[in-house]
């Protein structure tokens, strides 16, 4: 009886702590924390209604996938135009402002003033050319483009209109592998055109100057072959019946003929250099001379050009 008193009083005391607290301090249990939301979800972006088109400018090589580019056009330069050509096929020159887009061999026709051109490439890289921009050829037409020609050795030609010589040219090429437009700088060159292609009114001769017959002496630059090669600066230079002669000395005693156009002329002396006495065809223009060398282990002849300031002649 004396223990079930002490039980109750026991439990009574228990029931009076949970209703008043106590006045004990709890302690609250430490939660782990959740993953905290954001103030704001931000929203999720919006795909376009539509892809964009690519620009011209996406289909056309930049800098960074082009080779160097080389120039082509000379600060002395004065572009010919076909009116003052005499109408023919002729063999020209091409100079090209990229090495992967090279020229071997070209046929130039003039025809009422109006010039085109045969182009023959080394390869099969291109499929098509356009007379322009890269970005011009890439928003142009098929119509507007040139496509290659198939030779029978199985590279390709282009035929494109020439709108004049010594003047550059823009050019933009269709790459077979890379898909790509790439921009180029094309020079058909008058001084590998021969003599009797021009308007003889163009030149700047000797009877057109008004020399009379005499002996005179003539700056003259040479330009062409490795560039070791030199000639002596001023000339000699005969005037007889209105024709020009100017004596060329060379720094080598190599040389066993010089020719210009089809007509070949020999040296008058080899001793202290080759030298040669040859026609002016013009003054004041880069005029093509080939010398023939014998250094090498068989003959080779070798294109220069030289050009004759009229500015400069004296007389003796």
């Amino acid at each position: 009886m004396k223990h079930l008193k002490t039980l109750l009083i026991l439990v009574l005391v228990a029931v009076l702590l949970l209703t008043a607290g106590c006045g004990v301090e709890t302690v609250p249990v430490a939660e782990t924390p959740a993953a905290e939301a954001p103030a704001e979800e931000a929203p999720v972006a919006e795909a376009p209604a539509e892809e964009p088109a690519a620009g011209p400018g996406s289909q056309v090589a930049d800098a960074s996938q082009m080779t160097t580019v080389e120039e082509v056009v000379e600060a002395d330069m004065v572009p010919i135009y076909g009116v003052s050509l005499q109408d023919g096929v002729y063999q020209v020159t091409v100079d090209s402002s990229s090495s992967m887009f090279k020229i071997t061999q070209c046929e130039l026709t003039v025809e009422n003033g109006q010039m085109t051109a045969v182009m023959h490439m080394g390869g099969t890289g291109y499929l098509k050319v356009f007379m322009g921009a890269g970005e011009e050829a890439a928003a142009a037409g098929e119509e507007d483009c040139i496509p290659f020609e198939a030779q029978p050795d199985g590279t390709h030609t282009f035929t494109v209109p020439v709108e004049a010589l010594d003047m550059g040219i823009a050019c933009a090429a269709y790459s077979k592998s890379k898909e790509l437009w790439y921009d180029r700088t094309l020079v058909f060159r008058a001084d590998s055109l021969p003599a009797e292609a021009f308007d003889p009114s163009l030149f700047v001769t000797a009877e057109r100057l008004g020399l009379a017959d005499g002996n005179y002496t003539v700056e003259v630059r040479l330009e062409g072959g490795s560039g070791k090669a030199s000639v002596e600066s001023p000339a000699k230079l005969r005037v007889e019946n209105g024709m020009a002669w100017a004596t060329i000395i060379w720094s080598s005693s190599n040389y066993d003929y010089m020719r210009l156009d089809d007509e070949q002329y020999l040296p008058l002396a080899l001793e202290g250099g080759s030298t040669f006495e040859i026609p002016v065809a013009a003054f004041d223009r880069k005029v093509t001379y080939y010398a023939d060398t014998t250094a090498m282990s068989t003959p080779h002849e070798i294109e220069y050009t030289l050009y004759f300031d009229s500015a400069s002649i004296t007389a003796e």
